[in-house]
């Protein structure tokens, strides 16, 4: 694509992102730098081609697209290390630091920059992130090319940034959530009869293909629902039972305490 990006931090968000980018074919190795003060825990990276550094003053010279995957508390400290060698000409900054609203960056820098804000979740591991991005200043190539950057790591949605920390518990929380159910449907298998190992496939693979019914169809869940759902059957009577325990609420509770944390400040 011709672009350089330097990712600072190489945490396990970090190499994610730069493991995905390369597995997808989206940027050549050499093209990536990638910072951490103990670089040798990067081998894996280097043999694939990915250049290392422990200075992020090198990734800032090296690269015009800059991803900030490191902790929010360090976020001001290490602006504040290489601000003088950014140029708003020709970088372009991406911070996945969770509660880091642009307005913060901004302040540090001190300029006009464009900056894009991303919340992926876990899956971005495995290339299948659900991430939710906002942006500040940004071209129309700008927003493609991240656009692009982060759909070889899952899907992508663009939305305004007072839904980030929305964003935070619908998309990165809600793995917990949808783990939890998992769990709960591999508990309920054992006990109808299926070994451990069998339940956990049975209900890893049969969420795993409900969620795709939704995303390659764009179906409503009930639409998919009414399709298994018969007369005096098992599975109307086992989602009625489910919601007379309280099922739909108590999700939907736990979604919007998690929220209200989130908007309290923890």
């Amino acid at each position: 694509m011709g672009h350089k990006i330097a990712i600072i931090g190489g945490g396990n968000l970090g190499t994610a992102i730069a493991e995905g980018l390369i597995e997808s074919g989206f940027i050549e190795p050499g093209n990536i730098m990638i910072t951490k003060r103990n670089t040798s825990t990067l081998t894996k990276l280097v043999e694939r081609g990915v250049i290392t550094s422990s200075d992020n003053n090198d990734a800032v010279k090296f690269a015009d697209y800059i991803i900030l995957a490191i902790k929010p508390f360090q976020i001001k400290d290490v602006l504040n290390d290489v601000k003088a060698n950014l140029d708003s000409r020709k970088h372009v900054l991406i911070s996945v630091a969770t509660g880091v609203w642009i307005k913060d960056i901004l302040e540090i820098l001190e300029g006009p920059f464009a900056i894009f804000r991303a919340m992926p979740n876990t899956a971005i591991a495995i290339q299948e992130s659900m991430t939710c991005i906002c942006s500040y200043q940004a071209t129309n190539d700008q927003t493609k090319y991240i656009s692009d950057l982060f759909s070889q790591l899952g899907r992508v949605t663009f939305i305004e940034e007072k839904l980030m920390d929305a964003a935070t518990v619908l998309a990165a929380s809600g793995t917990a959530f949808a783990l939890r159910f998992i769990r709960a449907d591999i508990q309920a298998g054992i006990e109808i009869g299926f070994s451990a190992a069998t339940a956990a496939l049975i209900a890893a693979q049969t969420a795993k293909g409900a969620a795709d019914l939704l995303l390659k169809r764009n179906t409503h869940p009930e639409q998919e629902i009414d399709k298994v759902t018969t007369p005096k059957g098992c599975t109307i009577a086992g989602l009625n039972e489910m919601e007379h325990q309280g099922f739909s609420s108590s999700l939907i509770k736990g979604i919007t305490v998690s929220y209200k944390k989130i908007l309290s400040g923890m």
